[in-house]
């Protein structure tokens, strides 16, 4: 379970001890090419408080975290599930979440780390591999869907969270070095954007003995927005190309406040972990590459702490006043982009909801919007939940439905402009002029299932557009998965349509459909393109 606390005011501060969670996302080594519209094209940078693509269009990221390579498993959770991890990007993707942030610890990129938790039999091309293979593979897949992923420093180990940048057994140099790893791991590929620097630094000690966190108090080994221009400049160094979110602290300070010393001088105002960026105009992060910082606030209901703002009698109205002075004003004021890392709630008390419904109202409709990542998509996260149910597939409706007028789907993800689901053409996909050719490869068996790769190549004349393969199977052989594709099956028909963000198929080109299957091993048979037959 993750939890994150919070340090709402002198009393409160000091009464709360609970630690913070984050989210998942991935891409993979080789470079894959980002989709012209939802998330943009190329790489992304700033212009004042927008994020935009390299052709200057204005990007909002509107997505999710999925969890878990920051945990013991080292890996994205509900892979244990009956849902492959295909298909749970799919309805990410599908729902109108363009963006992945994936949480991790230092733990999971150290060489022999393994994973754990995967169902051998829904993910079986997982099997084996390693915490930053499982990492490629989902950053692959979410790209070529015209997602983003967001990489997020969420703890040092997998233990648990850190109120500094380092603890006795991971140093800063190790922080900073394994930003630089995965930046050069994946350089060249846009669909990772940037690096969210470490998750929810947070206040320790009592003040006027702070060991924790703070914003620009000047000490090195405790001023997070230094460190914050050290890593972050290190990590452009390699990767100039990357945004770099910075959350904030929860007590400027970096200690907590002492309410019985009757010392005023003690007392400030402090927020969620990593939600308070009242100094930041002030002390401003200065990075080496122009147009890459992006501020990353975190912003919790009840569910997670019980806010003196939640109790006061002017709730819900004062919510935007409180949003304005944390982080709010960054936007307003035209100084940086604001990009919500992480906010959720369980909804079990009606002011959520209502907490909710206000905080999207408060970022904005359209493209001009400020940017989100929900928290999170998994459903164990003890005191948010998720959008996804406990079984990896079904969705939390009512939590869907306050975030889907905000989503901007990515080009591909089966979404419309404000993630609407695209409706199925009713038409039949033209004919190509000439035929095809059809190769089968066996990837994977176990009993009672298999994994297999089709291979289609267009050998006539003209391009396919859209493309749609089939094929039949024998009696017994049920599909379970299927990627590179949308695959159903009706009877013993396979029909595997092209993606929206890859419909062409042109002369001499091939497509790969994936797939997972349960009953006996077969291969497809009277495999045909747009109906002719290979």
């Amino acid at each position: 379970m993750h939890r994150r606390s919070a340090l709402g005011g002198a009393i409160t501060a000091l009464a709360t001890a609970a630690a913070g969670v984050l989210v998942a996302a991935a891409v993979s080594t080789a470079p894959a090419v980002a989709a012209p519209a939802g998330t943009g094209t190329g790489y992304l940078h700033t212009n004042g408080n927008k994020i935009v693509d390299s052709t200057g269009a204005t990007v909002r990221i509107t997505g999710i975290n999925w969890f878990g390579m920051e945990t013991d498993n080292k890996t994205f959770h509900g892979l244990w599930s009956t849902n492959p991890w295909r298909g749970q990007i799919d309805k990410m993707a599908s729902l109108g979440y363009n963006t992945l942030r994936v949480p991790y610890s230092n733990d999971a990129l150290k060489p022999g780390a393994t994973a754990s938790g995967i169902n051998d039999f829904v993910n079986p091309d997982l099997v084996g591999l390693s915490p930053l293979q499982i990492l490629d593979k989902v950053i692959n897949y979410a790209g070529g869907k015209g997602m983003r992923v967001i990489l997020d420093r969420h703890r040092p180990t997998s233990a648990g969270q850190s109120a500094l940048w380092y603890t006795p057994t991971v140093s800063e140099a190790t922080w900073i070095n394994d930003w630089k790893m995965l930046a050069q791991r994946y350089a060249g590929n846009t669909t990772v954007i940037g690096a969210d620097l470490h998750n929810e630094p947070h206040a320790e000690g009592t003040n006027p003995a702070a060991t924790g966190a703070c914003w620009g108090c000047g000490d090195p080994a405790r001023d997070w927005r230094l460190a914050a221009e050290r890593a972050g400049n290190a990590v452009l160094s390699v990767q100039p190309n990357w945004l770099i979110f910075v959350e904030g602290v929860s007590c400027p300070s970096g200690g907590l406040s002492n309410v019985w010393d009757n010392d005023p001088s003690n007392d400030e105002d402090c927020g969620w972990w990593g939600g308070n960026l009242t100094k930041a105009k002030d002390f401003p992060v200065r990075l080496d590459v122009p147009n890459r910082l992006v501020y990353s606030p975190h912003e919790y209901a009840t569910s997670v702490f019980e806010q003196n703002w939640f109790k006061s009698p002017d709730f819900p109205t004062n919510l935007p006043g409180i949003w304005d002075k944390y982080w709010g004003y960054l936007y307003k004021q035209n100084i940086a982009p604001i990009m919500m890392g992480e906010f959720g709630s369980t909804l079990a008390d009606p002011r959520d909801k209502v907490w909710l419904e206000k905080l999207m109202a408060y970022t904005g409709t359209g493209v001009d919007g400020m940017s989100f990542t929900y928290w999170s998509w998994n459903p164990n996260s003890g005191d948010t939940g998720g959008i996804a149910l406990d079984d990896w597939t079904n969705i939390n409706t009512t939590k869907q439905a306050i975030l889907q007028p905000y989503l901007i789907a990515p080009v591909g993800g089966g979404g419309g402009p404000t993630g609407t689901p695209t409706a199925t053409p009713t038409s039949s996909p033209p004919p190509p002029t000439g035929g095809c050719t059809g190769a089968y490869r066996q990837v994977n068996a176990w009993q009672g299932g298999f994994q297999g790769e089709l291979t289609v190549t267009n050998t006539g004349t003209a391009t396919v557009n859209p493309w749609q393969v089939t094929w039949a199977w024998p009696a017994g052989v049920s599909l379970a998965s299927g990627w590179n594709a949308t695959v159903t099956q009706s009877g013993t028909t396979v029909t595997a349509a092209a993606p929206t963000w890859a419909g062409a198929l042109a002369p001499g080109a091939s497509v790969t459909v994936g797939f997972t299957a349960n009953g006996p091993s077969a291969e497809p048979g009277a495999v045909k393109l747009n109906g002719v037959a290979c």
